[in-house]
């Protein structure tokens, strides 16, 4: 089944605007005039401007005896609510949490910087007739929980369970927070169950922050509809910048809140479509997997348990990424991860922080290193970069993007050597409970698919398990579930 033939199993029902609830807005502490209708981008959030937005999305069992989503009613203006529809628990409860979570509503606007040639990149989220978060509500009246839980291979139809806003081209990246909105919400529901994906644009949110807002929205559902009440765990929306010539963080104010690009935005941004020939396939690998994988990195090295599970396990994909496409021995090889800088710098920033805090670490090796020595040399490779990002080197990145920035590019034209780990198996992912129960599953959607793209996620039984989601070419992927060393480390997924 191909991406247009699995598009044709959803039918859109409708699509509304959600504004925030203004009585939760005006409970929220008070904050600067400029805090509250203005927040400016950081070096980390302009940085992945030519990036694709973040698609996760959860798989859930219908409840019993819940009413169709396909019976509502389709005015899509009306906000009010009709008690005992799933759909209006959804729409109520966005309303609410999008209340303290307030830069999603809003849009990008870009500024000349005074009077020198530069520009600078903020978000506007006054409660105008532009702002808000778009809901999408779908059906795929043909398509059980079965479909989607049972091929070996991701099936095309979860991307269609996302929003596209470029007549279905799927190239619409970052950028596009100036004209379209910066969070939308589809959810879709089967024939036994129900999809809830989430589009946030990757400029506004890391994974931290898409998971807590995911996390506050499914609670405030969770709840007595009537319940208003504010978040449990709130947003920290104020931003993180390190003054020039200082080493001190100061608030977000107008002397720093400028972040200047020597060329207009619009010219360092790039597109580019998924390639029609990847595939998809979800990996498990259990407790006793990790722990195993975490003893030999560390006995092969002699570090004394210094390198963790998941640089054993980044390692390994390393490894068996290489051997599956091939590479030649002279070549350079790379492993880029994400990790989250909110703890790196000191002191720490809160979990809670809201915005896009990550840094990209990337252990380089010849692929005949890679390949000739064992696992744990890979691991403490991967160990050294880690531990190296330290908050002295974070805040001379800081530093020195705001002299040259730099822009990040990811996409089928990445190198075929080069292996990006994404997410984290530390995102409390299955605790997502609108009142339905636990999720069955995470999927993701059309963005960021490119050769060597790995999503590292926690697996669904806990307890320290991981699932990676592998995008590769049917070649690769095929030498890959070849590859002995990998599918021995790879569990059975859990009943």
């Amino acid at each position: 089944m191909n991406n247009s033939e699995a598009a044709s199993l959803v039918r859109l029902i409708s699509r509304c605007t959600i504004k925030p609830y203004l009585h939760i807005s005006e409970k929220t502490p008070k904050q600067q005039p400029q805090q509250q209708q203005i927040c400016q981008s950081t070096p980390w959030d302009i940085s992945l401007i030519s990036a694709q937005y973040i698609q996760f999305g959860l798989l859930f069992s219908k409840p019993p005896l819940s009413p169709a989503l396909s019976s509502v009613g389709h005015d899509v203006g009306d906000q009010k609510v009709h008690p005992n529809t799933i759909i209006d628990q959804l729409k109520n409860s966005l309303s609410q949490t999008i209340a303290e979570f307030l830069p999603l509503t809003g849009r990008f606007v870009t500024n000349k910087h005074g009077n020198s040639p530069s520009y600078n990149i903020s978000i506007n989220h006054t409660n105008n007739s532009s702002g808000g978060v778009e809901f999408i509500q779908a059906v795929a009246p043909a398509v059980t929980l079965n479909h989607i839980l049972s091929p070996l291979y991701v099936p095309p139809i979860v991307r269609s369970f996302f929003a596209s806003y470029d007549e279905g081209e799927m190239t619409t990246i970052n950028y596009d927070g100036h004209t379209i909105p910066l969070l939308t919400v589809q959810i879709t529901e089967l024939v036994d169950g129900y999809f809830i994906g989430c589009s946030i644009n990757h400029s506004v949110v890391d994974g931290t922050s898409f998971w807590h807002f995911f996390q506050m929205w499914a609670e405030t559902c969770s709840k007595n509809e009537n319940d208003v009440r504010l978040l449990s765990r709130p947003p920290i929306i104020k931003r993180w910048f390190l003054k020039e010539h200082q080493n001190e963080v100061v608030d977000d104010d107008n002397d720093i809140a400028n972040v200047p690009l020597s060329s207009h935005p619009d010219e360092l941004i790039r597109r580019y479509p998924p390639p029609p020939d990847l595939v998809e396939r979800i990996f498990h690998f259990s407790t006793k997997s990790m722990l195993q994988l975490k003893t030999r990195a560390n006995n092969e090295c002699g570090t004394n348990k210094n390198i963790s599970a998941f640089q054993a396990l980044s390692a390994l994909v390393w490894r068996s990424l290489a051997r599956a496409r091939c590479l030649d021995e002279e070549q350079e090889t790379s492993c880029a991860v994400c990790v989250d800088d909110r703890w790196r710098v000191m002191p720490p920033l809160s979990s809670d922080s809201f915005g896009c805090y990550i840094g990209l670490v990337t252990g380089k090796m010849k692929t005949k290193e890679l390949l000739g020595h064992n696992l744990g040399s890979a691991a403490l490779v991967l160990h050294k970069v880690i531990a190296d990002h330290t908050d002295e080197k974070i805040r001379r990145w800081f530093s020195d993007w705001k002299k040259e920035p730099k822009i990040v590019h990811l996409g089928p034209d990445s190198e075929r050597s080069t292996a990006v780990i994404g997410s984290s198996p530390r995102f409390d992912i299955y605790s997502c409970d609108f009142g339905w129960g636990k999720p069955l599953a995470m999927r993701t959607g059309w963005t960021y698919k490119f050769s060597g793209n790995v999503w590292a996620n926690p697996g669904r039984d806990g307890k320290g398990s991981v699932e990676l989601e592998i995008c590769l070419s049917p070649k690769a992927m095929s030498a890959l579930e070849s590859d002995e060393e990998f599918m021995n480390a790879v569990s059975a997924h859990p009943v």
